[in-house]
């Protein structure tokens, strides 16, 4: 039987090699048909800009929506048209073949954004958080002339704009308002190393954060700052000792381009034209300047004084006045009996009363005796409480090493400095 077998299995292979040499067989072949693969619509992205004079439903109408209907849902989510300013960017997508959006986003600002978007005939409208990230980065160089100019030489447009090169010179002039005049104090040879965050958004905008910490060599001297922001507290700088670096006063109550007069027992008055005391310092600043609480204190008065033009009076501790003159118009809340902080707008730079320019007149009084307030003590900066001082001691060493070119670990992160 076995030989019977060998013979039907030769017949079976030789007719299936007959059919196949033929292309012809005698069953039913099995087709495998993969499913239909969907169909995608491309979503085309695009932008329009506010012109100016323009309405945000004149915009939207004029990429094919109706304008006011949306308008109404965006302001439900928040939106407020009114406060919109010309050169505000919107962007728009659009699934092809349709010829009209069907999502909209508007950036509301630094750290939100409203997305809309049209589902089932009807607009709905969100606001969502942006995304921001944080690195840390270290940026050196010489002080020629300004500290602007220094910061702006060093620091390219990839690593932070022109914006932000401007806050960080702010910022960092805020640290060390109470220690040193980078109008005056600055000498060539100086030299700057600054540890800053540097935050990106998930759209890739970059802007400068919080200063870490920074190393001031001034006239052969460090100037040390460390950042520390101890439990349930602001957060406040301070040296290598862990004394405070704020002081009772500013050294300066404004940004000034330069000192116009200083204290003098004798002065030739430009407007009077004689020659007489001058019992205070001129600050020359652009007109509108904020001109800034020296210390803590209490208003004694803010209007008219005469040839001072619009004056603004602060009571200290200790027997301490300071007198602002010349102000263009006086801060917010600023009048008789007001407590200001130190830091806080007390007016603006004009040239009120005998005042042949925009300038501040600054006096700094003793129990009512003038002195110079260039030269003043300036008060000692508190020392930080001794419950914070070893987790201030364990932060300082770890930016320390930073600032030298190492690493600093910042909120669970490692940042090599650059």
């Amino acid at each position: 039987m076995r030989w019977l077998r060998i013979t039907a299995a030769l017949a079976v292979l030789a007719a299936a090699a007959l059919f196949a040499l033929s292309g012809r067989w005698p069953w039913r072949r099995l087709e495998v048909v993969a499913p239909p693969a969907p169909v995608v619509s491309a979503l085309l992205e695009s932008s329009d800009t506010l012109r100016s004079g323009e309405t945000l439903p004149e915009l939207l109408g004029r990429q094919g929506l109706e304008g006011e209907e949306l308008t109404g849902v965006l302001e439900r989510a928040g939106l407020d048209p009114r406060r919109l300013r010309a050169g505000l960017v919107i962007q728009f997508r659009r699934r092809q073949p349709d010829p009209v959006p069907s999502e909209i986003a508007i950036r509301m600002g630094p750290e939100e954004r409203l997305a809309a978007r049209l589902e089932a005939g009807a607009w709905n409208a969100e606001r969502h958080p942006v995304a921001w990230r944080t690195e840390v980065v270290r940026i050196e160089g010489p002080i020629d002339n300004s500290l602007y100019e220094a910061l702006d030489a060093q620091i390219p447009d990839a690593l932070l704009d022109a914006e932000s090169r401007v806050r960080l010179a702010w910022d960092l002039a805020d640290v060390y308002a109470w220690s040193l005049d980078f109008n005056r104090d600055i000498q060539p040879g100086d030299r700057f190393t600054v540890l800053v965050e540097r935050e990106i958004s998930e759209e890739g905008e970059v802007r400068s954060g919080a200063i870490l910490a920074a190393d001031l060599l001034a006239s052969g001297k460090h100037l040390n700052a460390f950042r520390f922001v101890a439990p349930q507290g602001p957060a406040r700088f301070y040296d290598e000792q862990g004394k405070s670096l704020r002081r009772a006063f500013l050294r300066a109550p404004l940004d000034f381009r330069r000192i116009a007069s200083s204290f003098s027992r004798s002065r030739f008055h430009p407007i009077l034209g004689i020659w007489r005391r001058h019992e205070g310092t001129d600050y020359s600043a652009a007109r509108g300047t904020p001109v800034l609480a020296a210390g803590d204190g209490t208003v004694l008065r803010a209007g008219w004084g005469g040839g001072y033009g619009n004056l603004v009076e602060l009571r200290h501790a200790n027997g301490v006045t300071t007198r602002y003159g010349h102000l263009s118009r006086f801060g917010r809340g600023v009048r008789a009996g007001a407590r200001v902080r130190q830091g806080e707008t007390v007016g603006y730079v004009g040239s009120s009363g005998l005042a042949s320019g925009p300038h501040l007149h600054y006096e700094f009084r003793v129990n009512g005796i003038a002195r110079d307030s260039r030269r003043m003590e300036l008060g000692r900066g508190e020392p930080l409480a001794p419950a914070y001082r070893a987790l201030f001691e364990q932060q300082r060493i770890q930016l320390a090493q930073a600032l030298a070119g190492g690493a600093v670990r910042q909120s669970g992160s490692v940042a090599e400095g650059q």
